[in-house]
């Protein structure tokens, strides 16, 4: 510690270098953390405990359909209170651009949703209008919708069986966020099931999941348990989750999540690598005659060593601990979007945090440290 001031004055020298480099290792920092908690949370299951609502889909796959049959006989198992259905669309407003979330559902799904306000006259006109959609108050506002307008979208995997892939739909109500944490699932759109079910070309009878209201959240693993015992050894078993589990597989459906984390982690890491070894060589290179003095003071090579290993640890762990403290706050606005505490950057994020500063710290360091070790006081102030 006796040596802080020296090395804190080592940095100081060129602010605007020292600075640079900070922020380029706060920001590699604060991806790893927040990719870190993207890939934990992809890796590990939810706990079904305490879920008020539960998602039932295939077993098979998340985009295996589920038949329209299988309402009635989840609706009279035990504790279940209400049962609401859904189907994936993913039709395009205009350009490909402006793509956002739209699915089929059924005309009570929004019943299960209390943190979603819809006026009462136009919950009661989705429920009369076959051809009716619901929005969020985001979306409307994104695309200057208002009530009454006629919303086409394209179709990408259910084409009309008129014949076209275009789908008219009427937008009969804007809905809203109860809280502001739940802002972001205002960007989504909703339309009637039966009409959809009515005019696609194939699937009819089929449904992508169910959502599942629990009266007593502490036997929802117990539910569970009940409605997958339902269907096993049937030709469409079913997989009860928890709807941020359910999210989670449904964007795991693009790829390797893990690998393209780390993928991302990798290049960003080799990236800083080489940034911050130059800019330590650089330091080390500007202060050769004062490394000398240093030594022809008694400084060992040993302690000249140790002291430009410390500075790049110094340099490493400020960017480094600021970077994950900010993952902290990045990754609730990640959770927001999947409706829960999913992802967080814990305990072991930060030892692998704290691991990969002074592998960073050793490898940008160590070979300045190697050439100020191996200096020769009588060459560097010949040289200079």
């Amino acid at each position: 510690m006796k040596y802080l001031p020296l090395l804190w004055a080592n940095l100081s020298r060129k602010k605007t270098r020292t600075i640079l480099t900070i922020l380029s290792v706060i920001v590699a920092f604060l991806l790893f953390g927040m990719l870190d908690a993207v890939r934990v949370a992809f890796s590990v299951r939810d706990s079904l405990e305490g879920a008020s609502r539960l998602v039932v889909g295939s077993r098979l796959s998340i985009i295996q359909p589920l038949p329209y049959a299988d309402l009635q006989q989840i609706q009279r198992i035990g504790g279940v209170d209400a049962v609401v259905y859904a189907n994936w669309f993913g039709g395009i407003y205009q350009d490909r651009k402006n793509f956002f979330a739209n699915f089929a559902v059924s005309p009570n799904y929004l019943d299960i949703y209390p943190e979603f306000i819809l006026p009462e006259e136009q919950k009661q006109a989705f429920l009369t209008t076959r051809t009716g959609a619901v929005a969020g108050e985001n979306l409307a506002n994104r695309f200057g919708w208002k009530l009454g307008d006629k919303i086409p979208l394209e179709a990408t995997i259910f084409p009309h069986k008129n014949g076209g892939n275009t789908w008219t739909f009427d937008l009969v109500g804007i809905f809203k966020a109860r809280e502001s944490r739940d802002r972001n699932q205002e960007d989504q759109m909703l339309f009637r099931y039966d009409y959809f079910d009515e005019g696609r070309t194939f699937g009819n009878g089929t449904v992508g999941w169910y959502v599942v209201k629990i009266a007593d959240p502490e036997r929802a693993a117990e539910i569970a348990q009940a409605i997958d015992g339902l269907f096993a050894n049937s030709a469409d078993e079913t997989k009860t989750q928890t709807e941020q589990q359910f999210a989670l597989d449904f964007v795991k459906q693009m790829g390797d999540i893990g690998l393209i984390v780390t993928s991302i982690m990798g290049a960003v890491f080799f990236t800083i690598l080489l940034l911050t070894g130059n800019t330590m060589s650089q330091a080390v290179r500007e202060r050769i005659p004062e490394l000398a003095v240093l030594k022809t003071l008694g400084f060992s090579n040993q302690r000249v060593l140790w002291l430009v290993l410390g500075e790049s640890l110094l340099l490493v762990i400020l960017g480094g601990t600021a970077g994950l403290l900010l993952s902290m706050l990045g990754v609730n606005a990640l959770s927001a979007a999947f409706r829960g505490g999913v992802f967080q950057v814990d305990i072991h994020s930060w030892l692998t945090g704290a691991g990969l500063m002074v592998l960073l710290a050793v490898g940008v360091g160590l070979p300045p440290a190697l050439r100020a070790m191996r200096l020769r006081i009588v060459d560097a102030l010949a040289a200079h």
